[in-house]
């Protein structure tokens, strides 16, 4: 089956062999995992590296502080985040870092190339965002701070990462075994990959929305099951509406998990100067006067008179 690329002038567009060897290096070990050894440890162990790896290394470290440079800490702490971050498996920090300022560029006008859009089904969003990559023309439009491309961390962690989550996977493999090794790597990158991948897809088709960003491609959309599942990272809309806070959740139902973590860190003076969303909302959204739905087709339902204060 021929697979189908889509094309903009302002980049290329292709197949990323590094990606796409990676995603099933991660996936199809798992057939080789013995479930039924599996045990509290090996449970306990695999959600310590999910809060330590996704909670802080993503979520709170690159994502909320590097990137949206919702709060000032120290290089120590910005080093140790993004080390945790590489033995999430999602990749160079680098590169996400690129990724999301092209995304967040595009995703932000009305012409956004399709590669950016959300507008396609599930399964051509596996292909696209799994597989493909996108290197653009010209990298400066996107103003990507040079501070952070030019960081030493940063570009030593580029080049070495796999490095270092193989001598991850060889530490695990002679304390506890090969089982317990697979679980606690291909497993759980696994899951964090494609979690990752589904949240950020799922996050700007369908849930309920307060804002919409005018003039923008996408607005983004909240749920309050994928946000628990992903230390915040499903409150979309929040996001979009609110991009430089370190608080991504806006009611009690809301639960924030990377929000709780950048609060301890508060406490033990980690990070200061945290942003909140109050005094800063994004320029360029607009309240709606209801909360806006928008479900599945099969659901049958969506709320499209919505005005905007």
């Amino acid at each position: 089956m021929k697979i189908f690329i889509p094309k903009t002038e302002h980049g290329i567009i292709k197949f990323s062999w590094k990606k796409s060897i990676w995603l099933y290096a991660m996936t199809l070990p798992i057939v080789l995992i013995d479930f039924s050894s599996i045990n509290k440890f090996d449970i306990i162990l695999n959600i310590c590296l999910l809060v330590l790896t996704v909670g802080i290394g993503h979520s709170v470290g690159l994502h909320r502080g590097i990137i949206h440079k919702s709060y000032k800490t120290s290089k120590t702490f910005t080093n140790i985040s993004l080390y945790l971050f590489i033995l999430t498996g999602l990749g160079s920090p680098l590169s996400w870092l690129r990724q999301h300022y092209y995304r967040d560029y595009w995703q932000n006008r009305k012409d956004c190339p399709r590669y950016f859009q959300y507008k396609h089904s599930l399964f051509t969003d596996y292909i696209w965002n799994l597989h493909l990559t996108y290197i653009p023309v010209n990298e400066s439009r996107y103003n990507i701070p040079l501070k952070d491309i030019n960081d030493s961390t940063i570009k030593w962690l580029n080049k070495t990462w796999i490095i270092h989550y193989i001598l991850f996977m060889a530490i695990l493999y002679l304390v506890f075994g090969f089982n317990s090794m697979l679980f606690a790597t291909c497993f759980r990158t696994s899951l964090i990959i494609l979690g990752h991948w589904y949240i950020g897809y799922a996050s700007h088709k369908y849930g309920y929305s307060r804002y919409k960003i005018v003039d923008a491609d996408e607005s983004g959309y909240n749920d309050v099951i994928l946000g628990l599942l992903s230390f915040g990272e499903g409150f979309h809309n929040n996001h979009h509406s609110y991009p430089t806070s370190a608080k991504f959740s806006s009611r009690w139902y809301e639960i924030d998990f990377g929000w709780m973590i950048a609060c301890c860190l508060m406490k033990l003076k980690v990070i200061k100067n945290v942003n909140l969303q109050e005094g800063h909302l994004k320029k360029t959204a607009r309240a709606y006067n209801t909360t806006k739905w928008k479900l599945p087709k099969f659901f049958n339902y969506e709320n499209t008179n919505n005005t905007l204060h």
